[in-house]
């Protein structure tokens, strides 16, 4: 796929998260305060966020793809990857937010505070929410494997984070309404427990983030890979001093590759493009080599 038409998928998608998420999080906060549901209110505030993450998408993803100029000689994929996480450091807050928001709510009911019942529009909100969240989810999943973005990848996984936090908010809001006034407390524990996973996302998410802006190294069963396919060319030596890293959906490779002393400059030239172009062919067309030849020792 084409750098524009990778761009105008990763736009229209985030586009389509970014009106969802405003339409949704304002119908969620009016439904929560009109059904007098705390935790409807909570969840408005979870969809909120998606809102916030399309919207440092959008800014990020126009970034990203953008070839190399004269101040990014690499290009500028680590746009895209810094754009990952920030999502992942705002699941983070949320998850944290939600926790600590359900604890507050246990210890009041422990103090003999008795929750209030929230309406039945809260619980049609919620499951509207399940809904609507597992479905862009899917969408935006499927379109990030497409077009290998991760910045979308991880904003299809914050929709589905908000789906879960709406499956334990109408759990809590069902036992709230169905079975009486001692089993509201299920609302803060559903909430607890849902927070868990999206912090489980969250550092799943940032994890490799982190690591690239760190400049980790590829897997080392890549890095195998690498070193088996240069050393299958019958006019290489010995390999050596490879290095290795991702800028964002690219990889970059560099390393050393001994040759026959005796051969031309040109032929050593042709070798290292013999190369680069199997790397490219491996990896995509936009890897970035950086072959350093070498003469063999004599025998």
């Amino acid at each position: 796929m084409k750098i524009k038409d990778r761009t105008k998928v990763a736009q229209r998608v985030t586009w389509v998260g970014f009106f969802v998420n405003l339409l949704l999080s304002t119908f969620k906060i009016i439904a929560g305060i009109s059904a007098k549901s705390a935790a409807m209110v909570a969840d408005g505030v979870h969809s909120f966020s998606d809102f916030i993450t399309d919207v440092f998408v959008l800014i990020f993803i126009r970034f990203s793809d953008k070839d190399k100029d004269q101040d990014h000689h690499y290009g500028h994929g680590k746009y895209e990857t810094f754009a990952t996480l920030l999502i992942s450091i705002a699941l983070i807050l949320v998850g944290v937010g939600i926790f600590w928001n359900g604890i507050t709510m246990v210890v009041d009911v422990w103090q003999g505070k008795v929750l209030q019942q929230p309406g039945y529009l809260a619980l049609f909100a919620a499951i509207a929410s399940v809904i609507i969240k597992e479905v862009l989810y899917w969408y935006t999943f499927i379109q990030g494997k497409k077009i290998n973005n991760n910045a979308v990848i991880a904003n299809a996984w914050h929709h589905r984070s908000d789906a879960f936090s709406s499956i334990g908010t109408a759990l809590g809001i069902s036992g709230a309404i169905f079975l009486g006034p001692q089993w509201r407390i299920l609302d803060p524990i559903a909430g607890m427990i849902v927070s868990v996973f999206i912090l489980k996302v969250a550092i799943e998410l940032g994890k490799p983030s982190m690591h690239e802006l760190l400049e980790q190294s590829l897997p080392e069963s890549t890095e195998n890979e690498i070193i088996n396919m240069i050393s299958s060319h019958p006019d290489i030596c010995f390999q050596h001093n490879l290095k290795t890293r991702r800028i964002g959906n690219i990889i970059a490779i560099d390393i050393h590759i001994k040759l026959d002393r005796n051969i031309s400059f040109v032929r050593s030239h042709d070798i290292a493009t013999e190369i680069e172009v199997m790397l490219r062919e491996k990896y995509g067309e936009r890897t970035i080599t950086n072959i350093h030849t070498e003469p063999c020792k004599e025998k």
